[in-house]
């Protein structure tokens, strides 16, 4: 599974909060992925895509 960031993102931080081994935040202030989902974590990036304010995080 892979999760990328779109240009919609607003810099909120809750996908860091929720899942920092995947997410973190760029100098620009926007979200970005830091790896490929690990196995076992799919779920949480999931949640994690699913709680985004403005649905930036597009997972496959």
């Amino acid at each position: 599974m892979y999760a990328h960031v779109k240009d919609s993102c607003i810099g909120c931080g809750l996908c860091t909060n929720l899942c920092p081994a995947v997410f973190a935040m760029t100098d620009a202030g926007k979200a970005d992925v830091l790896q490929a989902v690990p196995a076992g974590m799919e779920d949480q990036v999931r949640e994690t895509a699913d709680a985004c304010p403005v649905d930036a995080i597009h997972v496959s």
